[in-house]
C-alpha cells in the first residue's frame, strides 16, 4: 500500500534570491497601501486645507502614459495658474495630477491669501481621496458634470498619449472647459511632446498658444523630448523664437 505522507522533496522550492525578490517586492505593496491609506484618512481630515501633499504615494503606471514632473516643474507651473487669482478664479487641472498637488501646497502656505477653485480632471481613481476630482476620459472629451462647462479661467492639460487622436479629443475637453476662448482672459497650459507641436498650434491657435523655451522636467526622467506650450509668457518662459 503506497503512503499517504506527502514527500516534501517533491514540491518544488524557489531559489533564495527569488523568495528575497518577492519578499521585497510584496513589502513594497503593503508600503504603498499603507502610504495610500494614510493618503485618503488625511485628505478627508483636511478641513483648514493645511496638509502637505506628495505625489510618493501614486506610483506611475507606465502602461497607463503616467509620467510625473518634477516637484520642481510642478510647482512653477501651479505658480502660473495662480499668478494674480482671487477667490472666484476657476482653476481646472487635467491629467496633471502633479500640478494638482503642488497648487493644493502652494494654497496651504501664507504665500497665497486667495483661494481660487481648483478641479482635477483625472482617469485614475486613486484620486478619488480628493473632493476636487472629476473622473476623465479622453476618450469621451464632454462627458463630464454639466456644471463644468464654460466656467474656467485657468487651465492647463498634459494629455496622456502621444497620438493625434488623443490630443484632439482633449483639446475639445479644453475648449469645453474653458469660460472664453481667447490669451486675453484665459490663462492656458500644454504640456505634451516636441512631435505635438504643429497640431497642437493648429488647434489651439485661436487661444493664442504657442511654443515656449521652459524646460519640462520629470520626476524620473523622460526619453521623449518635451515642450511647455501657452498663450501668455511669464518669468519662467518666454514664447521660443521661430526658425
Amino acid at each position: 500500500m503506497a503512503s499517504a505522507e506527502v514527500e516534501h522533496d517533491d514540491i518544488p522550492q524557489l531559489p533564495a534570491d527569488t523568495l528575497a525578490a518577492l519578499k521585497d517586492f510584496y513589502g513594497e505593496r503593503d508600503t504603498r497601501q499603507k502610504q495610500f491609506e494614510d493618503l485618503r484618512a488625511k485628505a478627508e481630515n483636511d478641513f483648514d486645507g493645511k496638509e502637505k501633499w506628495s505625489m510618493e504615494a501614486f506610483t506611475e503606471d507606465w502602461n497607463a502614459s503616467q509620467f510625473w514632473y518634477s516637484d520642481e516643474t510642478a510647482t512653477t507651473l501651479a505658480r502660473q495658474l495662480l499668478e494674480g487669482a482671487t477667490n472666484e478664479t476657476k482653476i481646472a487641472v487635467v491629467s496633471a495630477p502633479s500640478v494638482f498637488i503642488q497648487l493644493k501646497n502652494l494654497l496651504s502656505s501664507a504665500e497665497y491669501p486667495s483661494r481660487p477653485q481648483l478641479k482635477l480632471l483625472e482617469y485614475d481613481e486613486r484620486f478619488t481621496v480628493f473632493k476636487e476630482f472629476e473622473h476623465y476620459n479622453f476618450e469621451q472629451p464632454m462627458k463630464l458634470s454639466p456644471e463644468l462647462k464654460g466656467s474656467f479661467d485657468r487651465i492647463i492639460c498634459d494629455p496622456p498619449f502621444l497620438s493625434d487622436d488623443c490630443q484632439t479629443k482633449a483639446a475639445l475637453t479644453v475648449r469645453w472647459l474653458a469660460k472664453v476662448w481667447s490669451a486675453d482672459s484665459l490663462r492656458l497650459i500644454l504640456c505634451t511632446g516636441e512631435r505635438m507641436e504643429a497640431l497642437i498650434q493648429k488647434v489651439y491657435s485661436k487661444a493664442g498658444t504657442r511654443t515656449t523655451d521652459f524646460e519640462v522636467k520629470h520626476s524620473k526622467g523622460l526619453s521623449n523630448e518635451f515642450r511647455c506650450y501657452a498663450n501668455f509668457e511669464c518669468v519662467h518662459w518666454n514664447w521660443k523664437v521661430e526658425g
